[in-house]
Formats: structure tokens, sequence, C-alpha cells
């Protein structure tokens, strides 16, 4: 464990890990803002929760997929890191978490109805951010 603290502390202090920290909270920003606004669209035209929420969520995954392969995660001589392998990678990730995202909302809808889904699907999705960091910068894009 004191290995894996001192490897991360050494990323961090590198300029690398505040770099892909800073991608990463643009790319997903940006991810975020398309994906929330889809869903609140799809809903709004009366599209069920269990199929809107994965739909958006697609949609905004192909901009982040693309955006944080080509600059977020790019190895360290420019070149990117998009192929097969990182898309078969981040497809099992994002089902994972899209399930999550999208077992929440619909609880959130059925209690609290369609406009607190709304105000919370980014709270729901910032959530699952931090876990997908991670796989994303260990997994995904390795």
């Amino acid at each position: 464990m004191k290995g894996t603290i001192e490897r991360c502390a050494r990323w961090l202090q590198s300029g690398e890990g505040g770099r892909q920290l800073s991608g990463y909270a643009l790319v997903g920003a940006l991810q975020l803002l398309i994906d929330w606004g889809t869903y609140v669209g799809l809903t709004a035209l009366g599209v069920p929760t269990l199929v809107a929420n994965p739909g958006a969520r697609a949609i905004g995954a192909m901009f982040g997929y693309v955006g944080n392969g080509a600059y977020t995660f790019r190895q360290a001589e420019g070149s990117h890191r998009l192929g097969r392998g990182s898309l078969a990678r981040f497809v099992l990730l994002w089902l994972v978490l899209t399930a999550a995202s999208t077992a929440a909302l619909a609880v959130i809808d059925l209690a609290g109805g369609l406009r607190w889904a709304w105000v919370l699907k980014p709270v729901v999705d910032l959530g699952l951010a931090g876990l997908a960091f991670i796989a994303s910068r260990l997994w995904v894009y390795r």
C-alpha cells in the first residue's frame, strides 16, 4: 500500500498528474453538459429514464472517449491511446457506470419525479466520475 501511495504522489508531482486531472475535468465537464442536455431533452419529449439515460450517456461517451484518449491520457510523445483494446475496455466501463447511473436516476424519478432526476443527474454522474478517472488512467487508456 505504501508503494502505491508513493507512486501516486510521484505521478502528481511530475506534472503529468496535474495535466491529466485538469484535462479529465475539462473533457468531463463538456461531456457532462452534452449528456445532461440530451437526457433532459429526451425525457422532456416523453422518453422514459430507462431509455433516455443510456442514450444520453452514449452520446456523451463518444465525445469523452475521443477527448480523453486524444488529449487527457495521450502518451508523453504526443501520440494518442485510441484503439480496439482501449475501446473495448471503455465500453465495458461505460456499461457498468451507465447501469449504476440509470438505476440511481430511475429511483430518483420514481421517488421524486422527473424534475428531480433532471436536477440530480449531474450529481449522480459526478459521483461516478472519480471512479471513471481511476479506471481510465489505470485500465482503459493504458
